[in-house]
């Protein structure tokens, strides 16, 4: 059941994705492009979702136990280091200049867009090597 619940999920993303555009690489960059051809419809897509995730946060962990799991994850760390602040860089200067980050870049692959055959190995090679440097690191909390 809890791998049925996650397609579901999974293809509502995917869809989200679509309609919302982040799929479309040209998008992305002209909402990074402030000085050119700027786009803001992306800001709205991103204030949603920091709503939604918001109140869902709340109205999730209310609740005291997930329905698909014995428990939640959170993460036990709460302070500011370097790989914070280069993990986060990284994936800006990535976004920037491949108009992708995995979520979309996964939805557009299926969708035969260009790019998107560079993009997705230099991506899978950047998840391993971060795996790899954060081997050791704190686990995530059980609540």
């Amino acid at each position: 059941m809890s791998f049925l619940i996650n397609l579901a999920l999974g293809l509502l993303f995917g869809v989200g994705l679509l309609v919302s555009g982040m799929s479309d690489p040209a998008k992305v960059l002209n909402f990074l492009d402030l000085a050119g051809t700027w786009d803001p419809s992306l800001a709205f897509v991103m204030g949603g979702a920091v709503l939604v995730a918001f109140v869902g946060y709340r109205l999730v962990l209310a609740r005291g136990e997930p329905i698909a799991g014995d428990r939640f994850h959170l993460p036990t760390r709460n302070d500011i280091d370097a790989r914070i602040l280069a993990g986060p860089a990284l994936f800006g200067i990535g976004w920037g200049l491949g108009g992708f980050c995995p979520g979309p870049a996964l939805t557009a692959l299926g969708l035969g867009a260009t790019g998107t055959l560079a993009f997705i190995p230099a991506m899978i090679l950047g998840m391993w090597a971060a795996r790899l440097l954060g081997e050791g690191s704190a686990s995530p909390r059980t609540v």
